[in-house]
């Protein structure tokens, strides 16, 4: 999977450039190929643009369970909360929240390089706690469109009242299926990650951030390392 610091556009052109400089492929299948280029540069250019926007986006997640994604520009910062964890990054600190047992702990520790993107610090660091981002979404589409044996299906349709293109894969490796609303967002998601399903669905989506959405869990203990520099 790509790493989550190449940004989307440029992954969907090494796709596309992959998919296209075979000139030994018949007319059918290079259309096939085409085809494909074409749904991955689209998602993965909204995808992309959605890295620039203000936003915030809440989804429903299997038992009643929810999860959320924030992010803003100005200042620059962004959140990404599920159920017994969340991670934090501005220009102050980083912040990593885990609840165990009822209680919640968070670690801050020194921010970012200045000219990273908290949006995808964040993603990479959710990723690593098991949770389904749009990088890596964007990541799984790419390999499918790699596999000639992968059949994708594109679709459009409307996720908590937005206009979203959806693709159902279906390969040998794990199916899954997701969609991209018009903003970049990430619509919706069922599949596994790491051998484990995984199913979410946007239930709400806004063009403005609450400022609460960066702060501490209200109680939790805190251990900063920022002053350590550990």
């Amino acid at each position: 999977m790509p790493a989550a610091s190449t940004t989307l556009r440029t992954l969907a052109v090494s796709v596309i450039t992959l998919l296209t400089v075979t000139g030994c492929q018949a007319l059918d299948d290079a259309g096939r190929a085409m085809g494909r280029a074409d749904i991955v540069n689209e998602l993965a250019a909204r995808m992309d643009r959605a890295l620039e926007l203000t936003y915030s986006a809440e989804y429903q997640l299997p038992g009643g369970r929810t999860a959320s994604i924030a992010q803003s520009q100005d200042p620059a910062r962004s959140a990404y909360e599920w159920p017994g964890g969340k991670l934090t990054v501005t220009a102050e600190a980083t912040t990593r929240c885990d609840t165990d047992s009822g209680r919640t702990v968070c670690t801050i520790e020194a921010p970012p390089a200045p000219n990273s993107k908290p949006s995808v610090v964040v993603f990479a660091a959710a990723e690593r706690a098991g949770q389904v981002t749009p990088p890596m979404v964007m990541g799984l589409l790419t390999a499918a469109a790699l596999d000639p044996e992968a059949a994708i299906t594109q679709s459009d349709t409307t996720v908590a009242g937005h206009l979203a293109t959806c693709v159902d894969v279906r390969q040998t490796a794990e199916s899954f299926s997701a969609c991209v609303t018009g903003e970049g967002a990430l619509g919706s998601f069922t599949g596994q990650v790491d051998g484990q399903p995984v199913e979410l669905a946007l239930s709400r989506y806004r063009e403005q951030v609450d400022g609460a959405a960066f702060d501490l869990p209200p109680g939790a203990g805190v251990v900063d390392r920022r002053a350590a520099g550990s």
